[in-house]
């Protein structure tokens, strides 16, 4: 798929999601209505400063225009998914699903052995944090509040302020844990 298809097919479904039709989305962005059919239709070769107009007017990240769309199924097979270690090992996250320009989150599965923790100073801004532990008891420090959760449970939270993940029990903790950008 050449980028000029990827463009148009991108531009077709952002516009209709938010029901504009081209006299709307020209208004919103500065290109005119012709132009606009052009890259729908991929007839158009657009110009960076006009896929940054059409971005504007349609109120999205200009990569949600220019990235290649996602499969309609997406199968991932843990033993392929590379593991990821603090320091130490002692905290332990496999993202199956990274962060996409129309995929605004990430998800991992994430190990915290007997006794050990895990610190973040805060992710970047606008971003929440959502955790749903699968096994074991998890300790969740937000800022200076602290907050058990046991198998089953469930809690987000705002992610750009200092957190931490503690072990405190006798088995390895192993919790869902996806971080959504804003």
């Amino acid at each position: 798929m050449s980028i000029n298809e990827i463009i148009a097919a991108n531009l077709q479904r952002l516009r209709e999601e938010r029901n504009l039709s081209f006299g709307q989305l020209a208004e919103r962005s500065g290109v005119s209505k012709v132009m606009l059919s052009q890259i729908e239709k991929g007839e158009g070769n657009p110009t960076i400063n006009t896929i940054w107009k059409v971005a504007n007017g349609l109120e999205v990240d200009y990569s949600q225009l220019i990235a290649p769309p996602m499969p309609k199924v997406q199968l991932v097979r843990g033993a392929d998914v590379p593991l990821q270690e603090d320091d130490d090992g002692f905290f332990q996250a496999q993202c199956y699903f990274p962060a996409t320009a129309s995929r605004r989150f990430d998800v991992f599965v994430a190990k915290i052995l007997p006794g050990e923790k895990h610190f973040s100073e805060g992710h970047s801004p606008r971003t929440q944090e959502y955790v749903l532990v699968q096994q074991g008891t998890l300790e969740a420090v937000i800022e200076d509040d602290s907050y058990t959760l046991e198998t089953g449970d469930a809690i987000c939270f705002d992610c750009t302020l200092p957190h931490q993940f503690a072990n405190g029990g006798q088995e390895q903790v192993v919790f869902l844990d996806i971080v959504y950008y804003q």
